[in-house]
């Protein structure tokens, strides 16, 4: 059975290491090695105090293990099992003159300490050297995954606020757990920045979403500063509480109001992708930061020797940076791109509801003085004229967004090109064609006869009214009197009438104008959309056959460059070309690795595509 192409690679990194002379490297890549073998996925869950790490722990697995409001001081490791367990293992540091860890001790603690946090009692452990191992029957710990959970991390320093940083050399994914009710601190900026130097798959879980109102703000700024910090973290937003009250009350709805299903989703394909993209990603990171600690001091013992570095060899690490910076350049577009097209989808919607909903508040003012009836030509026509002028303005808003998006994607590749704006053009649709006509609703009006009927009807009571208070005066009951209030009834009858039958009009028309407005949206929205995926697709598409076009050059003055310092090792001395030799190895090693990455980064375009 041939071996996956990151296994061929981190052996390789191995062999080189041992060549080098570096143990300590051969033993930390041998760990990792049986670690990315291993089909469990083990996260490292980290964040500050008082952030509900702990409770997030506890409620994708729904159990009480992790102490919430307090903390043990050493990591927990929580895993599958059939029964129930808790283990406090103890590693002695290891005899002097020798490799590896001491003695293991393996203590049994009962269930019931571990939700106390032990009371105190581990306190005075060391958290390097010491760690709690759980099992509990999960289905979803039964699948692979591994929770690490380890103590809060405090102070500025990552390296010195991780304090578990035994456990974390064995992880595969960092989950960072951050409070909704604020944004994202230095000291968690600093721990994913130091946690991206090893580990690919970063996982930001915004905890407490049922207790901040506004936590889709945070989310925003959260993003903008890991995009600004380069940092390549997914966020998730999710509530414990919720996840915890589903589950109590087994409520599939709440649950996915509380967003684990989103966490535990990433978390599973996290997991099957282990064997492949995650452990290429991995091997990739690893192989170039080993790479980099040994060609570190042969730079300097190159430097020493000659008193400078060769040309050839300066051309070499120039293309190697080369290489990084285009594939920051082309993680950094996509976004922009990505980012911008969503933000403009959004604003041309509101622009276009904005602009719908000022015309139908001039309809609905017009129509609280006039008369429907006789001034509905005019009313349709102005309509009619008012939402083409909406729509065409929003159009060229469209366009004039699309020009300013592609020129801000474009400064990216200032430093490799100038023209690199394409031949494009959003498509025009007919406008006016796309705007329904606005039908005509039935406007109910006031005849003749029916003017009659309500004039007989109000007269009738002012007749009977005034001629029975008249014949107490020896009148008759038919007399001027009782016929002239039988007139003025009527007369009101007859206004009255008119005048509600008028604000049914205006009701009858408001209403109809209201729908003609919604279906004008709906339309008009769905061309804008259709609209604005057209230009992504053609900015996509171009941008991307330019990346590859200078991954081409670059790569081809990588090839160059080498080709180039080894030519020059063959004349040096024998130390120099032992040195040379070494690098050569070393860029080999470091252009699988690189391949590795950038075939990673082809598949998941392909997959989005």
């Amino acid at each position: 059975m041939i071996a996956p192409t990151w296994l061929d690679v981190l052996d390789e990194t191995v062999r080189v290491c041992a060549a080098h002379g570096r143990t300590d490297l051969v033993q930390s890549l041998r760990q990792r090695r049986a670690q990315l073998l291993d089909p469990q996925l083990r996260v490292l869950v980290i964040g500050e105090p008082k952030q509900g790490k702990s409770q997030l722990v506890n409620a994708l697995i729904n159990a009480p293990i992790c102490p919430v409001g307090g903390e043990s001081g050493v990591p927990t490791v929580i895993q599958h099992a059939a029964e129930p367990y808790a283990t406090l293992v103890r590693t002695a540091a290891p005899a002097p003159g020798r490799d590896g860890a001491g003695p293991v001790d393996r203590t049994p603690v009962p269930l019931t300490d571990l939700a106390a946090g032990f009371g105190g009692r581990l306190a005075g452990l060391s958290p390097a050297a010491t760690h709690v191992e759980v099992g509990v029957p999960r289905g979803l710990l039964a699948s692979g995954l591994v929770l690490i959970d380890t103590p809060a991390a405090v102070g500025p320093d990552p390296a010195a606020s991780i304090t578990s940083l035994a456990a974390a050399g064995r992880a595969d994914v960092v989950l960072m757990v951050s409070d909704a009710t604020r944004e994202l601190s230095v000291t968690e900026l600093n721990l994913l920045l130091f946690a991206m130097q090893s580990y690919p798959r970063l996982i930001v879980a915004l905890t407490k979403t049922d207790l901040a109102p506004d936590w889709r703000t945070v989310a925003e700024r959260n993003r903008q500063h890991l995009a600004g910090a380069g940092v390549p973290a997914v966020q998730v937003p999710v509530s414990a509480a919720l996840r915890l009250r589903a589950a109590a009350g087994n409520d599939p709805s709440m649950n996915a109001e509380s967003g684990f299903p989103a966490l535990i989703s990433r978390l599973t394909q996290d997991l099957a992708a282990k064997g492949d993209t995650l452990a290429r990603a991995s091997v990739g990171l690893l192989t170039r930061t080993v790479i980099e600690q040994l060609a570190a001091p042969m730079r300097a013992e190159l430097s020493r020797n000659s008193g400078g570095t060769p040309a050839p060899l300066s051309r070499l690490h120039q293309a190697q940076r080369a290489v990084d910076e285009l594939r920051r350049c082309s993680q950094r577009w996509q976004n922009a791109l990505s980012d911008e097209m969503t933000d403009l989808i959004a604003d041309l919607e509101f622009d276009l509801r904005d602009r719908s909903r000022a015309i139908l508040k001039r309809v609905d003012e017009a129509l609280d003085t006039a008369d429907p009836q006789p001034a509905w030509p005019a009313l349709r026509d102005w309509f009619a004229e008012n939402l083409a002028e909406a729509a065409t303005a929003n159009h060229e808003w469209l366009v004039q967004r699309c020009d300013f998006i592609a020129r801000q994607v474009a400064d990216h590749f200032l430093p490799y090109r100038y023209d690199v704006l394409p031949t494009w053009s959003v498509r025009a649709p007919d406008l006016r064609a796309a705007i329904p006509d606005i039908e005509q609703p039935q406007i109910e009006r006031f005849t003749p006869t029916q003017k009659v009927f309500s004039g007989l009807k109000g007269s009738y009571g002012g007749v009977l009214m005034f001629g029975l208070a008249t014949t107490l005066a020896g009148l008759p009951l038919i007399n001027p009197v009782s016929l002239g209030a039988g007139a003025l009834f009527g007369g009101k009858s007859i206004w009255d009438e008119s005048r509600s039958l008028r604000k049914r009009r205006q009701a009858v028309v408001k209403a109809a104008a209201q729908r003609h407005v919604d279906e004008f949206f709906m339309r008009i929205s769905k061309e804008s959309k259709e609209s604005v995926r057209q230009v992504q697709r053609t900015l996509r598409d171009h941008f991307t056959a330019l990346t590859e076009e200078l991954q081409e050059e670059i790569v081809h003055s990588f090839r160059t460059a080498k080709q180039a310092a080894d030519a020059d090792a063959a004349e040096r001395e024998q130390r120099h070309r032992d040195i040379e030799r070494k690098m050569k190895r070393l860029a080999g090693l470091f252009e699988e690795a690189q391949a590795l990455v950038v075939g990673r980064t082809r598949t998941g375009l392909e997959a989005t595509g």
